[in-house]
């Protein structure tokens, strides 16, 4: 038995093509577009181009998601980084002194009355 003997045999050649002829390229007779898995290949450069553009989409939006997290970042309060250290609190502090000399002044300036009842909030007078 030789190869064309073989082809001729029921069940050999092209899985559900028994009894049909095959044709050259492997394809048979009544398929429409021979080519049709290849069809994709007409239109490569559109599709490459799309891809393209969706791909500079995705870091166009990645950049901007980013930058709004830096600027959130900017504006949250962080003890760490916002308050002042211990060591300048304390410089601050001592700096600040408190004369009786100066409160005496301070009095002396003063437009209140002297004479007005305490307020208490949420009372009528």
């Amino acid at each position: 038995m030789n190869g064309a003997d073989i082809g001729k045999m029921p069940g050999s050649g092209v899985p559900g093509s028994e009894g049909k002829d095959p044709v050259a390229n492997g394809h048979a007779e009544n398929e429409s577009n021979p080519f049709a898995e290849y069809m994709w290949m007409e239109n490569e450069e559109e599709y490459n181009r799309q891809v393209e553009e969706e791909l500079l989409e995705q870091e166009f939006l990645e950049r901007c998601f980013q930058e709004m997290l830096d600027e959130e970042d900017q504006d949250w309060f962080i003890p760490e980084r916002d308050l002042p250290s211990v060591g300048q609190i304390q410089q601050q502090l001592n700096g600040l002194s408190v004369s009786e000399g100066n409160a005496e002044e301070i009095l002396g300036k003063s437009i209140l009355n002297p004479e007005a009842k305490e307020f208490v909030p949420g009372v009528k007078y």
